[in-house]
């Protein structure tokens, strides 16, 4: 699969394309059937199949503070859409600049010019241009004029997850900002994921019997309540169960906020400097403050006797 980062970057002897537009963190089942849509029409005509996006999120720059934490980084979520089989990324760099382009403009620039778009696929509520001007309508009435097709599909998809929500990645925010990995999971399709490299922590947890993984998160990442988890730890291709803590450690009175994984029955592992993934599967406790270093190591011994039984279930 291709990965572009601006229009720049786009081969200048690039023809006729499938496009879908949209931020898609996290990759969503719903994000899912928009994506799965472009690749199909994308096959039938026998041209590839774009999605584009957006770096940093449009909120970011429109109302600067309001940033939403990702539920994926750009790296994954290519990854993701490779896997459904999209041909090429492109990240546009969403600037002041950039957010003023009328609806009009856009469709020139982006997917008249560069993309040569034949058909255009995207969900009922999409928006575009200047203020959000622009929507399917727009999109369609402008299609005439520039020669490509839109194709509207509904990505809405509900299940148990948030009471029966229709699915979305503000939800799965939630969902994740609540511990609810059960929930979080149903929408995504897979656990929740957070990444980042191993640094060196106050190591308590080598003195203690349990050396965790110390991951320094990467910027605006969705990461789970405070609690103890089960899931796994992935280092260079290998998934390795694991008990992670995420919290401030109350123990020893901690104020820095950590996600830490142990990797169960491992041992000798040197993971510093490494970049890691770790997969959330299900919520085990909430962080807790104990009386004695004693019965904070009997609590993890249980922890650890949990997650290793949710993972073998799973």
């Amino acid at each position: 699969m291709q990965r572009w980062r601006g229009l720049e970057d786009i081969p200048q002897d690039w023809g006729r394309s499938v496009v879908t537009i949209g931020s898609y963190d996290g990759v969503h089942r719903g994000h899912q059937l928009i994506i799965g849509r472009a690749v199909e029409r994308a096959r039938q005509l026998g041209v590839p199949a774009v999605v584009v996006t957006f770096d940093p999120h449009p909120s970011e720059v429109v109302r600067p503070g309001s940033h939403p934490p990702l539920l994926a980084p750009h790296h994954r979520r290519a990854e993701l859409m490779a896997g459904l089989g999209v041909d090429a990324v492109l990240i546009l760099p969403f600037t002041t600049e950039f957010s003023k382009l009328s609806p009009a403009d856009f469709v020139v620039k982006v997917l008249v010019d560069k993309l040569h778009a034949r058909v255009v696929v995207e969900g009922p509520n999409f928006r575009f241009g200047h203020k959000a001007a622009g929507n399917v309508d727009l999109l369609a009435e402008l299609g005439r004029t520039y020669d490509y097709e839109v194709d509207v599909i509904d990505l809405y998809v509900t299940g148990e997850a948030g009471g029966g929500r229709p699915f979305s990645s503000t939800l799965t925010r939630s969902l994740v900002a609540e511990g609810d990995m059960a929930g979080a999971a149903e929408i995504l399709g897979r656990p929740h994921r957070v990444e980042g490299v191993v640094v060196r922590g106050a190591q308590r947890g080598r003195e203690l019997g349990f050396p965790t993984a110390n991951v320094e998160t990467l910027p605006h990442t969705a990461i789970p309540a405070d609690g103890v988890y089960a899931g796994w730890l992935h280092v260079e291709g290998e998934a390795m169960p694991a008990a992670i803590s995420v919290g401030t450690n109350p123990q020893f009175d901690g104020t820095e906020r950590t996600v830490e994984a142990y990797a169960i029955d491992r041992v000798g592992l040197d993971l510093y400097g490494l970049h890691v993934a770790v997969d959330f599967l299900a919520f085990v406790r909430g962080q807790a403050k104990f009386d004695s270093v004693e019965a904070l190591l009997v609590a993890i011994g249980d922890d650890v006797k949990r997650c290793r039984a949710l993972i073998e279930a799973a």
